[in-house]
């Protein structure tokens, strides 16, 4: 780090599509010759990335920045929560600048002013890959911006815009570099990756001397010859989604899908404005597992939406039953400012939410134990995130960073396992969240 080069400090709040924005904005700064440096005290400037999506959100993100300004003084405001100018101007006026979400030359043009960058290229170096928020191992890759749904509860198109996809070989490049940095999982996210392309009517692209759609299924068939781990987040279950589970049978891509199903009952999902067909929702899933056993499929919910009636929730609890999710997240709904649905009628008490919220998720954890359980004995092929004394911290296909479980790997550190390993781990025990085992042979100290 040079004395003389313009310092700047950052803080990421939000979703991995905000983690992305983060990783261009910074990539951007270095690459103009501004030193990242990581407290406030050493920096000449903050920039605040801040998430929007429901109020706990907003609240962090002011808080997030009253610290900011508190600490530092000198502070730019973007991401979501920017959308909202004149409520960040209302909590804390001597912010410098204000841009929106994914307006990284607005972000730019604000650090220009308040801190003139001093580049040196000789000096100035940045991989190609560019600059990342996440381990060295695995990567964030965003194929898209914005939405065309308007689900009542979602305020995300007001904020990002209508769906805007990346051309597919722009999105094969950028992994192509990620891959050559030593990224051994890509993580793929938008706000609905199965609509990837539709704006771009699935136009074709070259890339390694071959022609790919601008479509999911193409996609993931470029990505799987890179020869790492490819996950795939924000999956509608549409007809077209039935098109990459043979890859994920095939091994060319995880055998993971992240579907934010989000109700059960038809009648709040119409109140959603999301689709409804839940027996065929249902029967697409039992269809994916016959082609592909080792499927995990992982979905949001939320429970106490305005007008929910306790047989609506109890609709809800019998769909988890039948299908057998692997990994859940789940919320009492919220409102937030701006959405459609705080003009429904029939607002869920909060203490009857937060009793479903509890019956929802030990109902869950019930199923999730009972499917963790299922795999001990087996052999996981798992890629390792940390070293923690004696274990080895790693995660198996079934697990994506930080909203999954782990597998805790008892005898990695003396087996010299480090982060960004690849090993197969002999399943011993499990709960309801994580697998525990060892890489050697468990009769080896008997």
């Amino acid at each position: 780090m040079s004395a003389s080069q313009p310092k700047v400090g950052f803080v990421s709040l939000g979703c991995p599509k905000a983690l992305v924005d983060s990783e261009r904005i910074l990539t951007q700064l270095r690459v103009e010759g501004y030193d990242i440096v990581p407290s406030y005290d050493a920096a000449d400037l903050v920039v605040v990335n801040t998430c929007g999506f429901i109020e706990s959100a907003v609240a962090e993100s002011l808080e997030a920045i009253g610290e900011a300004l508190a600490e530092n003084g000198k502070v730019i405001v973007t991401g979501c929560l920017g959308k909202r100018p004149e409520q960040i101007r209302e909590a804390h006026p001597d912010v410098l600048a204000i841009t929106g979400p994914q307006d990284y030359a607005s972000v730019m043009a604000a650090v220009h002013q308040a801190l003139p960058p001093k580049h040196d290229p000789f000096l100035d170096l940045v991989p190609d890959y560019g600059l990342k928020l996440t381990p060295r191992h695995y990567a964030y890759l965003k194929i898209s911006e914005g939405c065309n749904h308007r689900c009542s509860f979602c305020i995300i198109p007001s904020m990002r815009g209508d769906l805007v996809s990346r051309p597919v070989d722009e999105v094969l490049r950028e992994a192509e570099r990620l891959v050559r940095g030593g990224v051994r999982e890509l993580l793929v996210i938008s706000q609905d990756t199965s609509a990837y392309g539709v704006d771009l009517k699935y136009s074709e692209r070259s890339w390694r001397e071959r022609r790919y759609q601008t479509r999911l299924k193409a996609l993931c068939e470029g990505l799987a010859e890179l020869g790492v781990w490819v996950r795939l987040h924000y999956v509608y279950p549409y007809p077209h989604v039935d098109e990459v589970i043979p890859l994920m049978a095939e091994g060319r891509l995880l055998p993971y899908l992240d579907i934010p199903l989000q109700h059960a009952s038809p009648r709040i999902l119409k109140l959603m404005k999301r689709p409804g067909a839940v027996d065929r929702t249902l029967e697409r899933i039992r269809r994916w597992r016959e082609i592909c056993p080792e499927l995990t499929i992982r979905s949001t919910f939320i429970v106490g939406f305005p007008g929910e009636t306790g047989q609506e929730f109890e609709e809800l609890l019998a769909f988890l039953g039948e299908a057998q999710l692997d990994r859940v997240g789940a919320f009492a709904y919220s409102p937030v400012e701006g959405a459609a649905a705080n003009a429904l009628p029939d607002p869920v008490p909060e203490q009857v939410k937060q009793e479903r919220l509890a019956r929802f998720m030990a109902r869950q954890a019930e199923i999730s134990a009972a499917r963790l359980e299922a795999k001990v004995g087996s052999v996981q092929r798992c890629l390792v995130d940390a070293i923690d004394g004696e274990l080895a911290i790693a995660r198996s296909m079934a697990d994506a960073p930080e909203i999954d479980g782990l597998v805790q790997i008892q005898d990695g550190a003396a087996a010299g396992l480090k982060p960004g390993d690849f090993c197969d781990v002999r399943i011993m025990g499990s709960d309801e969240h994580d697998l525990f085992g060892l890489v050697g042979d468990p009769d080896d100290g008997d």
